[in-house]
């Protein structure tokens, strides 16, 4: 006999904790929808009383996804709690999740509350989500650096209270496999009503062990509910990697004997679309999602691989979404066949408009590109956002850069603000500094660059290059993606990218919260 696995996605809520990764209202949207396409069960879309504008995005994913619960986090606190209520009031399903600290330490020198308080506050805070909803989530923050009889006394009053599942957090990353096996088992066993809840992990990677702490608890401990993310994303180190413990399981169902509900053949394009909008690049060493995760170079390896593919892979690089096939498609190919293809590929836009400016982009790639692949697809559709293109602020228009040895790079820049035309001119230590003081004579932003990486998209000389910016100004931290065949180009479309987000009201600070 078999159990369901229960795959709650937080990429929306504590992936988006990771500086820089912060998202805007539609690109949190696109995400949901390629998470409902994954078939991810529970997708944490946000925290609605962190701002008005994660508010907003919590309600716009509330009003579209139908196969998926829908959940936002909420602080043990009335005003919090009334708050996620009011911003899923429109989903199909929703959950409320509920958090406080229970570790001597975050009590202590955190919350400033004793024991019996938090103890009281828990019990309240269920007892008050209730009254919204019967899919309450209760997680005791630091749960791992908490005294086992204490975390025993909350649990049991919360699952008394009606939370219907309990998550077990360990915060910083500090547990052990073992250990955190043991962990959740001892709860389950100690805790009178605990069959009640279905048990959770929410793990995080500051030793490397996020995945295989989840892992543990599921197999040892009689966890039914992986919290985890695309590509491993979150704060410090990052969470548990969502394709990671999803075709661990999969792959050994000998061994964990449970089912997931996950359509793995969405995994890839999840993983690239989240890696595009945030500007988190994927490590080609990646398990599952890495460039080079099904890529064998030793000649031993690929004398097995020709005999017999699994003597060397134990998954097929199909089964998560990778594909060696290049598209058919080129200049002369017509809009029916490139949405066809978008399709193919898991990718849904919304209305004929977006569809058109999509197309449109393809065709002016392919005056350029004699070879058209599926990556150049993904990252036209995905860099800058489709949706948004018709609102930047900054728009790119065209560039002229100079580069000779022995003299001063120079860079002339003629781009749009708010829909007029303005020419910047500069030079800099490189073409690349020299485009971005050129942007900056006329933005006259202020903000500190704090990365700047470049991605081939695909193979070879005519490879687009994929390149990422990171501004950082007052406390804010936003990523610009842009692409093109020209580098210097590309980096132009990030750093306007990025800028366009600092000048949106719409985006929002990260929630620091555990």
């Amino acid at each position: 006999m078999t159990d369901k696995l229960i795959i709650f996605d937080t990429t929306l809520r504590d992936g988006e904790q990771s500086p820089g990764a912060s998202m805007t209202k539609e690109e949190k949207l696109r995400i949901a929808k390629q998470l409902e396409r994954l078939k991810v069960d529970v997708i944490e879309a946000g925290f609605a009383a962190s701002s008005r504008g994660d508010f907003e995005a919590i309600q716009a994913i509330a009003a579209v996804i139908k196969n998926s619960t829908v959940c936002s986090l909420a602080r043990a606190h009335q005003q919090d709690i009334e708050q996620a209520a009011a911003a899923l009031r429109s989903a199909e399903a929703f959950r409320i999740h509920t958090f406080i600290a229970t570790s001597p330490l975050h009590m202590e020198k955190k919350l400033r509350m004793t024991p019996e308080q938090v103890l009281e506050q828990a019990r309240s805070a269920v007892r008050h989500a209730r009254q919204f909803t019967n899919d309450v989530e209760f997680s005791p923050e630091d749960s791992s650096r908490s005294q086992l009889d204490f975390l025993c006394r909350v649990l049991e009053a919360v699952i008394a209270e009606g939370a219907t599942t309990i998550n077990i957090t360990d915060t910083v990353g500090y547990a052990m496999p073992e250990h955190h096996g043991q962990l959740l088992r001892t709860l389950r066993e100690r805790i009178p009503n605990s069959e009640r809840a279905v048990w959770s992990v929410h793990c995080h990677n500051d030793l490397g062990l996020a995945v295989a702490n989840s892992l543990a608890a599921v197999k040892f401990g009689g966890a039914r509910q992986i919290e985890c993310t695309i590509n491993g994303l979150g704060e410090r180190a990052g969470n548990t990697s969502l394709e990671e413990v999803v075709m661990a399981v999969k792959t050994r169902q000998d061994y964990f004997g449970l089912e997931v509900g996950i359509d793995t053949t969405q995994i890839v394009p999840t993983s690239k679309l989240v890696s595009q909008i945030t500007g988190f690049m994927v490590q080609p060493n990646k398990a599952i999602v890495g460039a080079n995760a099904f890529a064998h170079a030793s000649g031993i390896h690929q004398d097995g691989i020709l005999k017999a593919r699994d003597t060397y892979e134990i998954m097929r690089a199909e089964e998560v979404g990778w594909s060696t096939n290049k598209i058919v498609l080129g200049k002369l190919s017509g809009r029916t066949a490139f949405k066809q293809r978008l399709q193919e590929l898991g990718i849904a836009l919304d209305g004929e408009n977006e569809l058109n400016t999509a197309f449109m982009r393809f065709k002016e790639l392919a005056d350029r590109k004699a070879e058209i692949y599926d990556e150049d697809i993904i990252a036209l559709v995905a860099a800058g956002g489709v949706a948004s293109e018709l609102n930047e602020y900054f728009k790119f228009t065209s560039l002229t850069q100079r580069s000779i040895s022995g003299e001063e790079p120079y860079a002339c820049i003629l781009f749009t603000i708010d829909g007029s035309n303005v020419t910047g001119e500069a030079v800099g230590n490189g073409p690349v500094d020299a485009t971005f003081n050129a942007i900056e004579t006329q933005t006259k932003s202020g903000a500190e660059l704090i990365l700047y990486s470049v991605n081939a998209i695909t193979m070879g000389t005519q490879a687009q290059g994929e390149v990422t910016v990171r501004l950082s100004k007052n406390g804010r931290i936003v990523n610009g993606v842009g692409t093109d065949l020209d580098i210097i180009a590309a980096s132009a479309k990030a750093y306007l990218a990025a800028l366009n987000k600092l000048q949106s009201k719409a985006q929002k600070l990260n929630p620091q919260v555990g």
